[in-house]
């Protein structure tokens, strides 16, 4: 999606609420002034960001990020953002599209600006682009936009295989749902985003219904747990222990489905 403008991006379908940011001068992806939630957002969906928010990416990936209120505005807690800019390697010159998804959750779209283009990221970043340009910020000919964050720290924990090349081909059955989870700095609990949960139509049971974790050798009791309209499985930080997973590491998780709902996540290790 090149050529676009952040005052093209904040016009596009604007059925939902959204906001860009980027950073303006002087500012860092660290700093407290990015990490803001614009207020003419919070009061667009009442009570849907109170306590945390959780952002999904194109490619499947999500965060939690808890929320607090100072005198201010409503901000994200500095560790929460710190995982999340630090796992998408953002840079000075990215800018960020948030689009409400749902109660408590957030969509966000990753840009790369160059030259006054701007593309959009929809696979798992590997690593910071060494050749990032410093680019001038863009005239601000139109409507100002809300906050812009900016770009932060560069752990290379996602070299160590994150990437995962056919994610297809390690399924048992290539008709199932599936998505790569690439871990990140917490571990509590495994979300299937809601970006995942459109794109297949996915159903799930109640909150606290039985679910498993298939794996090579063994099957593991769970449950599903439905937060804010979006479901996500506990047990998975006993999991990423007993398997000895690391932050960066690629997991493929496929989903089963019993009667339409889905049962059970069969996980599968590609760096093995």
């Amino acid at each position: 999606m090149s050529g676009k403008s952040v005052y093209n991006l904040l016009q596009d379908n604007v059925s939902k609420p959204r906001f860009c940011k980027s950073l303006s001068s002087g500012e860092t992806w660290s700093s407290k002034s990015v990490r803001i939630i614009p207020e003419e957002f919070v009061r667009s969906a009442p009570g849907a960001f109170e306590h945390r928010v959780v952002f999904s990416v194109r490619w499947g990936n999500s965060w939690q990020l808890w929320l607090q209120r100072d005198k201010n505005g409503l901000f994200m807690e500095e560790e929460d953002w710190d995982e999340f800019v630090s796992d998408n390697f953002l840079g000075p010159n990215d800018v960020l599209l948030f689009t409400h998804a749902d109660t408590m959750f957030i969509e966000v779209q990753i840009y790369k600006q160059s030259s006054y283009h701007l593309k959009e990221i929809t696979s798992a970043p590997l690593q910071a682009d060494p050749q990032a340009e410093v680019v001038t910020p863009m005239p601000q000919t139109s409507p100002p936009e809300t906050h812009a964050p900016a770009p932060a720290s560069t752990s290379g924990a996602r070299q160590a295989g994150a990437h995962v090349n056919s994610p297809e081909q390690y399924l048992s059955n290539p008709s199932n749902p599936f998505f790569v989870k690439t871990l990140g700095k917490k571990i509590d609990v495994l979300y299937v985003s809601h970006l995942v949960t459109e794109k297949y139509g996915l159903q799930f049971g109640p909150h606290n219904s039985t679910m498993f974790y298939l794996l090579p050798n063994e099957k593991i009791e769970a449950n599903t747990k439905i937060y804010g309209g979006c479901a996500c499985f506990n047990g998975w930080a006993a999991i990423c222990r007993k398997y000895k997973l690391k932050q960066g590491d690629a997991v493929v998780c496929e989903l089963e489905r019993s009667g339409g709902v889905v049962t059970a996540v069969r996980l599968h290790f590609p760096n093995e």
